[in-house]
């Protein structure tokens, strides 16, 4: 829809940056969606017209300056049409230092990506942060110099063109709800300079922050109790809802909006293919409410993600919002927005109930919360995952817990103890995260193989109990890879590293339990993955083979093309089905150790019929002749095609 006073003023800003003809295009469509974006956040604002302005140039500026290599990557890009829902992807995340020291020796590791099938990295955040202070590099002091602990923005860049050559996708961070307090606008904040004071929460005394914490909800009450912080150099009080030393940025002022979007635009410039925007539910504010998951929060997000697609459409932004299965649909976009705000978003809600699962094996849960995760919308996409970073939530909906059978409160903490050493019989080897000590409520820490039971089974020397725990490992790890959305491997996961409690010596890390799944790799236990019989070749193996057979079968990417078996009262088996066209690919995952044999009528009410050419053991499988069942041994898998 043109606009007579809006689309000539941005043509003659368009006209004066000799920008071309495609960004013009893009950026003329979207204009008058970003003013109204804009004016809804700061159209009371006094600076509302110069802050659109600024907008606009940024936009314009960060089009005008995009490489040559990246404009050719983008076209490529916008040919395959969402190009992240695609089978070919497979990704790890890591951190850096803890993976292989630096940078420059990140480059050295492109083979062995490469060899496991891995070609998109999750760069864990490599940006400057204070050593001690860090919260694990999300509490950023400059957005636009790496951390010396990795290297240099330029050895960034060589492992970036390093990626390009080999046709390897990238993820970087970037935290949009707060900077650092050693963060240059901190540092002029705590000086007394109000025009910085504006760019966080600022309170001369404690009413406002008080009428605060009555409605927001403790992040970490153990550790960061409370949502401010006193600064004494200023003597004020400052928001701070993580970590005494993240300072929350204040949305409201159009000038953060601007200088944030010019980062956000800096890491497009780099070659990011994918944005993480870190905790996206918090960036606005507003008193007497939660201070999470506001409308304005998804406004603001719909305005990134419209500045972005007209400036640097080859980038495609990851919200990172660990919330229930139907706040979490919103962050895909709604109603005009549907599919236009974020492109990709974790999956934590199917991650938490595969572990809720392996610890019941009953799937009646899973099946129960899949109706909510199945309005994703066609064209946005999940990262799924066993593991990451971050610990495991049970956040979950008490709805889907009943509808499976079991009382929410003594259901949780089953699956707590289970995890954490609670329950003599569990093969888990795990830790209780952020214990809250009026609810109770906790996550989970933990490596995957240590909360698959092999660290346990190391212990007991027992070869049952490690075949057991790398049967669980695998088939965690196959229902990420085949469930829908870009499977992330965890680093370390991959050869079995179990839980690393050395995080207990270091005074910058002690505090925080979830060290123990951040391996620190030692590459002779890696080398071990190419001697066979090892257990580290037996889980790279699997690993290798199963992201092997991803890529090989199309019908896995991410189309919306998913429905759910019904296997009657077999509670101890999932299984869903992939479809495109006239393909399918019939996916059974068991939970227990028991082998369950599956009627075959299941299979042929829904239209599917034996034989049946079994992708993982590369053979024809059919049912038992005398009792017409299929067998599906404790722990695992098969992923069936019809012949």
């Amino acid at each position: 829809m043109f606009d007579r006073h809006l689309h000539p003023r941005i043509q003659e800003w368009l006209t004066a940056a000799g920008a071309d003809s495609g960004f013009a295009t893009r950026l003329m469509t979207n204009a008058v969606a970003i003013r109204q974006l804009y004016l809804e956040l700061y159209g009371n604002h006094p600076r509302s017209t110069q802050g659109f302005e600024t907008l606009m140039r940024v936009v314009i500026q960060a089009a005008t300056k995009r490489p040559a290599v990246l404009l050719e990557k983008d076209a490529q890009k916008n040919k395959e049409a969402h190009w992240y829902l695609s089978n070919n992807i497979a990704g790890m995340s890591l951190y850096v230092d803890r993976f292989c020291g630096n940078l420059k020796n990140l480059s050295g590791k492109m083979d062995y990506f490469q060899d496991l099938g891995v070609n998109f990295l999750h760069l864990m955040p490599i940006f400057q942060s204070p050593p001690n202070e860090s919260d694990g590099g999300y509490a950023v002091s400059d957005f636009r110099q790496v951390d010396e602990r990795f290297g240099s923005l330029e050895d960034l860049k060589k492992v970036i063109a390093s990626m390009q050559e080999s046709g390897m996708y990238l993820m970087l961070d970037i935290v949009l709800n707060h900077t650092s307090y050693h963060h240059e606008w901190a540092k002029k904040a705590k000086q007394g300079d109000p025009k910085y004071q504006d760019y966080f929460y600022f309170y001369d005394d404690r009413r406002l922050p008080d009428q605060f914490d009555q409605t927001m909800p403790e992040i970490f009450p153990e550790s960061a109790p409370g949502s401010f912080s006193y600064v004494e150099e200023c003597q004020k009080w400052v928001m701070t809802v993580f970590h005494r030393y993240q300072w929350d940025l204040n949305y409201t002022n159009p000038d953060v909006l601007c200088d944030m979007l010019d980062n956000v635009f800096f890491y497009a410039n780099l070659g990011v293919d994918i944005l993480r925007i870190d905790a996206p539910a918090f960036i606005w504010k507003q008193l007497g409410t939660t201070c999470q998951n506001l409308p304005q929060a998804h406004s603001l997000l719909r305005l990134i993600r419209l500045c972005v697609e007209s400036a640097t459409p080859g980038m495609a932004l990851l919200g990172e919002a660990i919330v229930a299965p139907k706040e979490i649909m919103k962050y895909f976009g709604t109603d005009a927005f549907l599919a236009r705000e974020c492109d990709v978003a974790y999956n934590a809600t199917q991650m938490a109930i595969q572990w809720d699962t392996l610890a019941t094996g009953d799937v009646r849960l899973m099946l129960a919360s899949q109706h909510d995760l199945m309005q994703k919308p066609y064209g946005a996409t999940w990262i799924t995952y066993t593991r990451c970073h971050d610990d495991i939530g049970l956040g979950y909906e008490d709805a889907a817990i009943e509808a499976a059978g079991f009382t929410p409160y003594d259901h949780r903490k089953f699956i707590k103890d289970f995890y954490s050493g609670g329950i003599d019989y569990s093969p888990a080897k795990g830790a209780l995260f952020s214990v809250n000590p009026k609810t109770q409520d906790a996550r989970i820490s933990g490596t995957l193989a240590s909360l698959c039971g092999l660290e346990k089974a190391l212990e007991s020397g027992v070869p049952a109990e490690l075949d057991l725990a790398i049967r669980r490992i695998l088939l965690m790890q196959a229902m990420s890879c085949f469930i829908g959305g870009i499977p992330m491997l965890f680093y370390g996961d991959e050869v079995g590293y179990t839980n690393d409690y050395s995080y207990l010596n270091d005074p910058g890390k002690s505090y925080d339990n979830r060290w123990m799944h951040r391996p620190l790799i030692d590459w002779k236990k890696n080398k071990k993955a190419e001697k066979k019989g090892t257990i580290e070749h037996q889980i790279y193996a699997g690993t290798q083979k199963l992201l092997q057979l991803r890529k090989s079968l199309p019908v896995v990417s991410d189309l919306k093309n998913l429905y759910w078996l019904n296997t009657h009262h077999h509670f101890h088996v999932a299984g869903f089905v992939r479809y495109q066209g006239d393909q399918k690919l019939i996916c059974l995952f068991n939970f227990s150790p028991q082998t369950v044999y599956l009627y075959g009528g299941l299979f042929h009410e829904q239209g599917i019929h034996f034989p049946l050419h079994d992708h993982w053991r590369n053979k024809q499988v059919g049912l038992e002749e005398e009792s017409a069942f299929l067998k599906v041994e404790g722990y695992g898998f098969f992923l069936l095609s019809p012949l």
